[in-house]
């Protein structure tokens, strides 16, 4: 056994280029066709959830168990581990010209930089999830399984657009959940195979994958995509360790042995392998019974028996993993050998040597086996194919439709299935050799793409690597504890192969077929380092530092299905080997070139490789004398000898930042005319085209630099006269344009974005390099990001917008370098409409805009020449659509003038010269030229005006706001364009301004009184309304006649579209909006309650209340109902919260607003009998608006309510406000309802349902009578307190009740509920007595209809005053007092309980007032009226 050097310290050649650039492993600078790179491939769209279903106990935040360390090795290099050093793999450049000599002992010295240790062990222990979970990806990625216990999620591949705005591919969570069946078993392994589509036109993808998963019960279970079980095998009653697939590869020589598809699955102590065809065919069937089972509900077909051989290992200790060789056969020297050592001299040798099957196990005693089972020695087993597929159509589409995994439930399998299945017995098949290491345990094999090699992990942190055809160990790598191990097959590409003088052949390639590399790759966790090898013997060519809980995924196989017909040119898509990081949340693989395999010093492609390491670390080095590094890196790039590689290092000179552009010009010259030197078959003619291509680019990187820098004579700035008639304004006209563009610019507070190379308009070479490309003499920009465009033309234009360059001399050095006038306006509309806040500043900047643009449009191909008047030019519809793109109004609006003034002067001079052939000396000076063109300028020109004046309201604020503001308002408004505006339906305008209202907090007063103002110009009005305007701040009212002028204007613009009803109905919908987004904020609600009853038009109003009802209401107050009546009294804070979604607080202000809702729908449904429904018009400009339909069309869409049930609904929302305004107690309120009446509530209000009527159940009225009576205490008792209380929190917390009058609110509740209103208003009465509010008690007696009842309620009251003052106090003019009055009335006295009233304190005049108000109503017939008349007496005495 030859051990290998320690890790990183045979690098090889093509270790130069074993770097990614994004940050692991150090930076080569070298393209990826060069060296080894590792290249992501994918993301995960949300890789936490599936952590949190999958592990919940390592969710953030949770306390999750680190895992165990490992125990320390017991051989002799236990500590190689920890006592390696991380060295810099960047190895610096020699300046000797001997490449031979320079620079080889510096890499087989390199190590790769180990990563840093992670922040904190919490954030480990919480990504070190993936670990502990069983993983497959399908090698076609179209499938992702991760499994841990008895979860498994499945995860689907899908193109989205990444943060960045590329598009990415992203794995989704396709389905989730449980698959155990039996219980206590736990998921051991998983793979996911891709099966081959049948048909003939397939296109290479597989038809479907399917899900094969082994349980520690010793089940294999086969699933679909979407989780359907298509069937399950118990082979044998041990756990099931692992599960591995071979399939079709068409053999690469003729002597090696064609292998047959199969799938092996290792027991502790056996190994059954299915065969592929019988597998395939069995899936096949079982999944079209599924799709039978789910269409009709048909038969049942039976699947074909699965076919499988099951041997039992003998003579070892423990086995964890296994490689199944396939069938190998001796060659005839080992059969003579063998036929020899067993039968002598002598011995007798068939003619056809045996063939077997080889398999290969890792554990301990052996730490290796080799197993060999002799063909024919057993005839295969059949299992009967237990189906997982219901054959009745509801049992399927049922257990289809529930979420869990195949058809039928864990509680619902069949009798049958609860039986385990007959296990048939293995055939005995004992070890032939194996590798003997009493003290070593292996841990993983895998087998290389070739079959003839294996990598095997121990549980010494050892990488052994087996030549299985031998049975040899032929190498060993130390320091890899916990590694993770996959192989990559490299396929040499013959046109990259080294041509060897002397060798031409007239036949094809003289050099032979493709030649086939292996490398292995190794992940070492512990380090967190990925590391490629070169087999046998060969270098590390690679190494990336990738983290330390990544998973390394090698499946080993690719389709199921194929066959050698089949196979023919059918070259699926499939990777070999991934990682996946759940850190960074990437799935990424590697790519290998070829020639990494290739270690010969002398090889060209190795010394080329070598030079351009050289180059880059030359360019990286800090030298001041830049002639030298010129002289330096012509010398490396001429001794470059392949094409490509020379290309690679001319891109990393052009690309580096530290080479003046005279030394780039030089260099690419100087190869170039190389080039030109040799014999034209010699010449790489892609190579010469891609530096004449530079050539070209740097020199009109230099004519632009040049032009930028020579400043021009500028002339006098344009007046405003000049500039209205540039723009072909008349004064009025122009004058507007001003005062719309002075007001946005005073409004506009946008911060404008810097790019760091635009201060002086300058663009580094490499940059202007990396933005162009030179295609069939042409200029091309290549796609960028808008800030990288933006700058591109700034560099060219910025200087001619300001009047400092020559804008002639750069249109023409443009024009003649290659650009089209097309990518030059582009780029020019870029720079103007992102420099918005200085075009503003400098008027004069839109002259140099008129010149330029004219200059443009008159080069060759800007404007078709078939074009006239009556089409539309593809040159301004290019202009006009980036000005409707645009989000900068107020540079839009001015482009687009200098474009029509433009496009009007080509039309002029187009028309003059039309008439001037064909009227030759006629009057023509009066005429008007009209094109197609200038009407779609027109239209523009007004559609930008409106968006201008729009997005200025948009950006008027108030000058303060003090008070609490909620998060929901401070997010910023977007900012407008007309293309937003047309996709945004004709509701879009509305909705816009009531985005802005809700940020601004005002009251709907602001837009009525705006609306005022525009009528009647009353500003004395104004000022009486400026109270209240906004949501909580009514001294708020600095800026607030700019902001009224702002919205005249806008009303002026969109007559139609802000009509007011239409703006409030907005508002109103906005607000709600916004209120179910926080549900606490429930000043929004009101505030929308607020707009809605500000809505003029009933039938508007009606739609939109029914909306707003339907879509956010009904369902919260349906909770709140049902706790409210389950708790039986107002709740508290937590089971609001709990169950409603808010605090009780916002509740009680929620089951107002919803009352108040249901009055207004009454209301609007009255009203809407005598008024028309609205025709709601648009503005001329904006009738190609498209887009979703608008709320108000939406609202006169809406059904006519039935007003009974709206009544009906209205009655509980009233009776739920008070139980929570007044925090009543032990009333539920559905109990106030018969049958009827609740099964009514929460149904569609538009619904003819069956509502109680005629006489109530006398129980129910009696429960509605104690209710009411509660009501009035309450609302009576709230009343003291806060007469009581100065500084009134009832108000603070209720705004809006200020004006409700609650006794009345009780009484027409009483009414809908049909109890007595006057017995209602008796007891206010009453109460406000007992509470001693007699002020308040005297004018509500006015309301009571039968007084006599009341007054002979009020003596008795009367009486519990006087016993209070005569008989508590225990005074000694009170007993005197007491033994003068008549003894009738002392006895009636004794019998009354002060105790009942909750304030006897009442002064006796005020007692006296209220006597002598009994005696005026209490008729002389009564039966204790005289007992009135002595209490007079007795009031009068106590006062006296």
């Amino acid at each position: 056994m030859r051990p290998a050097e320690a890790v990183g310290k045979s690098a090889t050649v093509s270790g130069l280029g074993g770097r990614r650039r994004e940050g692991g492993g150090g930076g080569g600078g070298t393209s990826g066709t060069m060296s080894c790179t590792l290249v992501p491939f994918g993301h995960f769209q949300d890789l936490e959830a599936a952590r949190d279903f999958l592990c919940p106990h390592r969710r953030q935040g949770s306390a999750a168990a680190g895992r165990e360390s490992d125990s320390s090795e017991n051989d002799d290099d236990s500590n190689e581990n920890s006592e390696r050093s991380s060295k810099n793999l960047t190895v610096k450049a020699s300046k000797s010209a001997n490449w031979e000599d320079d620079g080889w002992g510096a890499w087989d010295d390199a190590e790769i930089q180990e990563p840093e240790e992670e922040e904190s062990t919490s954030k480990n222990q919480r990504n070190c999830w993936l670990q502990d979970c069983v993983l497959s990806l399908s090698p076609t990625n179209d499938l992702m399984v991760i499994a841990n216990e008895q979860k498994a999620v499945f995860l689907v591949p899908k193109w989205k657009h990444s943060d960045k705005g590329k598009e990415e591919m992203q794995y989704a969570v396709g389905w989730s959940g449980c698959l155990n069946v039996e219980e206590g078993e736990c998921v051991s392994s998983v793979l996911c195979i891709p099966l081959a589509s049948q048909k003939r036109s397939s296109t290479g993808r597989p038809d479907w994958t399917c899900i094969v998963v082994g349980f520690t019960s010793g089940y294999v279970r086969f699933y679909t995509e979407s989780g359907v079980l298509l069937l399950a095998q118990l082979l044998n009653e041990d756990p099931v360790l692992q599960l591995k697939c071979r399939t079709y590869e068409i053999p690469r020589h003729p002597g090696v042995t064609e292998q047959n598809e199969e799938l092996s699955i290792l027991y502790p102590a056996a190994i059954v392998t299915i065969d592929g065809f019988s597998l395939f065919q069995s899936l096949r069937a079982c999944r079209n019974q599924v799709a039978r089972a789910a269409a009709s509900g048909n038969e049942n077909v039976q699947p074909p028996p699965l076919a499988y051989k099951k041997w039992g290992l003998q003579d070892v200790d423990t086995i964890v993993d296994h490689a199944s060789i396939g069938i190998t056969t001796l060659s005839p020297f080992d059969q003579m050998k063998t036929a020899s050592n067993i039968g002598g001299y002598n011995a007798a040798i068939k003619n056809s040597p045996p063939a077997m099957s080889q398999y290969v196990t890792v554990g301990s005693n052996p730490f290796t086996g080799f197993f060999f089972a002799l063909e024919g020695s057993s005839q295969p087993l059949l299992s009967h194919v237990a189906l997982a597929v219901a054959s009745k159509l509801t049992s399927a589409l049922f257990n289809a439709a529930s979420g869990w995994l195949g058809w039928k439930s864990k509680h619902e399998e069949e009798p049958a299935q609860k039986q385990k299945p007959k296990v048939e017995p293995a055939t005995p098949l004992a070890v032939r050799f194996g590798l003997p290491d009493s003290r070593r345990h292996g841990e993983r094999i895998c087998l290389s793409p070739c079959n003839t090699l294996a990598a095997v992990t121990d549980d010494f942190g050892r990488v052994i690597l087996l030549d299985v055809t031998r049975g040899l160990a032929v190498r060993m790598w130390k320091g890899y504890r916990d590694a993770e191990i996959g192989w990559i097959q490299t396929v040499e590409d013959l046109h990259e192969r080294e041509t060897e003088k002397m060798d031409f052949s007239p036949f094809g390639h003289a050099q032979g077929p493709s030649r086939v590399a292996q490398f292995l790759v190794i992940y070492a966790p512990r380090r967190g380092i990925l590391e490629v090898w070169s087999t046998q013997q060969g270098p590390r060519v690679g190494a990336f530092n990738v983290g330390k809980h990544c998973r390394l995924l090698y499946p080993g196989y690719k389709i199921m299905g194929l066959n050698n017909v089949t196979s023919q040119g059918w070259q699926p898509q499939t990777y070999q080997i991934c990682l996946l990081d759940p850190v960074s949340g990437s799935v990424k693989t590697i790519h290998i070139p070829f020639h990494l395999a290739l270690s010969d010093k002398k090889s060209e492609r190795a010394k080329d490789m070598h030079l351009v390491k050289k180059l880059n670390a030359l360019l990286k080095a800090k030298t001041s004398d830049p002639d030298l590094v010129e002289a330096e890196a012509k010398e490396l790039i001429l001794d470059i000898k392949y094409p490509a590689t020379k290309k690679q290092a001319l891109e990393s000179i052009l690309t580096s930042e530290r080479v003046p552009l005279l030394s780039l010009t030089n260099i690419t010259q100087t190869l170039m005319d190389d080039l030109k030197k040799q014999e034209l078959e010699c010449v790489d003619e892609a190579l010469l085209q891609f530096c004449a291509n530079k050539l070209k680019l740097l020199h009109l990187y230099e004519l632009v630099s040049k032009l930028n820098s020579q400043k021009i004579q500028e002339d006098t700035p344009p007046t405003d006269n000049d500039l209205a008639k540039l723009l072909r304004l008349d004064e009025k006209d122009f004058l507007r344009l001003q005062t719309l563009l002075e007001n946005y610019k005073q409004e506009d507070t946008q911060t404008a974005v810097q790019f760091a190379d635009e201060k002086d308009c300058v663009l580094s070479v490499k940059t202007f390099l990396e933005y162009l490309e030179y295609e069939k003499d042409t200029i091309n920009v290549k796609n960028m990001e808008d800030g990288e465009y933006v700058a591109l033309g700034s560099f060219f234009f910025w200087k001619c917008l300001h009047g400092e360059s020559s804008t002639e001399e750069m249109c023409h050095t443009l024009e003649s370098a290659g650009f089209s006038p097309q990518i030059l306006l582009s780029l020019l509309l870029n720079l103007w409409l992102s420099k918005e806040k200085d075009i503003l500043d400098k008027p004069d900047s839109v002259s140099c805009l008129h010149t330029m643009l004219s200059l443009l449009s008159r080069m060759k191909v800007a404007i078709d020449e078939s074009w006239d008047t009556q089409s539309v030019s593809p040159w301004w519809q290019q202009m006009r659509t980036a000005c409707i793109q645009s989000e900068n109004n107020a540079a839009a609006l001015l482009s687009a003038h200098v474009g029509h003034s433009v496009t009007a002067e080509i039309i002029d001079s187009v028309t003059e010269k039309k008439f001037s052939q064909i009227i030759v000396g006629s009057d023509t000076d009066s005429w008007e030229a009209l094109s197609l063109d200038t009407e779609y300028w027109k239209l523009l020109l007004k559609q930008l005006e409106d968006c201008l004046i729009l997005q200025t309201l948009l950006h008027s604020k108030v000058s303060k706001r003090t008070t609490r503001i909620s998060s929901l308002q401070t997010e910023p408004l977007g900012r407008l364009s007309v293309k937003k505006l047309l996709e945004g339906g004709k509701g879009g305008f509305a909705d816009t301004v009531a985005k802005w209202v809700f940020k601004q907090g005002f009251s709907p007063a602001v837009l009525n009184l705006a609306k005022c103002k525009k009528d009647t110009d009353s500003t004395e009005e104004s000022v009486e309304m400026h109270s209240n305007i906004f949501l909580e701040e009514p001294e708020a009212e600095a800026g607030l006649e700019t902001i009224l002028e702002l919205l005249q204007l806008a009303y002026e613009q969109f007559p139609c579209s802000l009509e007011l009803d239409v703006l409030h109905a907005h508002c109103c919908w906005e607000y709600v909006v916004q209120w179910n987004k926080d549900p606490e904020e429930a000043c929004f609600l009101i505030r929308s309650i607020d707009h809605l009853r500000c809505i003029i038009n009933a039938h508007v109003q009606h739609g939109i209340a029914l909306m707003m009802w339907n879509t956010f209401i009904v369902k919260r107050l349906s909770s709140a109902t049902y706790l409210m009546d389950k708790v039986g009294k107002a709740p508290k804070d937590r089971l609001c919260r709990r169950d409603v979604g808010m605090g009780d607080t916002a509740m009680t202000l929620f089951l107002g607003c919803c009352s108040d809702l249901l009055q207004t729908l009454l209301e609007a449904d009255v009203s809407s009998d005598e008024m028309q429904a609205p025709v709601l018009d648009t503005e001329d400009a904006w009738l190609s608006v498209e887009g979703p339909i608008s709320i108000v069309e939406l609202a006169l869409e809406q059904k006519r309510i039935h007003y009974p049930l709206v009544e009906h609904q209205f009655v509980l929302c009233t009776v739920l406000y008070v139980i929570m305004r007044f925090s009543l107690k032990s009333v539920k309120p559905l109990s106030l309802f018969d049958s009827k009446g609740k099964n009514a509530f929460f149904k569609d209000l538009t619904s003819i349902q069956l509502l109680p009527s005629g006489d109530m159940d006398p129980n129910v009225l009696s429960i509605r009578q104690q209710f009411l009576v509660k009501v009035v205490s309450a609302l009576v008792q709230t009343l003291c307190s806060s007469q009581k209380a100065k500084g009134v929190s009832e108000e603070e917390l209720f705004p809006f009740e200020k004006e409700k009058d609650w006794p009345t609110v009780v009484v027409d509740l009483a009414q809908h509920l049909q109890i007595c209103e006057d017995a209602v208003r008796r007891h206010y009465v009453c109460e406000l007595y007992n509470y001693g509010i007699d002020h308040l008690g005297e004018e509500a007696f006015l309301q009571v209809t039968d007084k006599e009842v009341l007054a002979s309620q009020l003596l008795i009251l009367t009486g519990q005053r006087l016993a209070f003052a005569l008989l508590h106090m225990q005074t000694k003019e009170g007993m005197e007092l007491l033994a003068r009055l008549p003894p009738t009335l002392c006895t009636w006295l004794k019998a009354m309980d002060p105790q009942d009233l909750q304030n006897p304190e009442v002064p006796i005049a005020t007692t006296a007032k209220l006597v002598n108000k009994v005696i005026e109503h209490l008729p002389e017939n009564h039966g204790q009226y005289s007992l009135a008349l002595n209490l007079i007496e007795a009031v009068e005495a106590i006062s006296s």
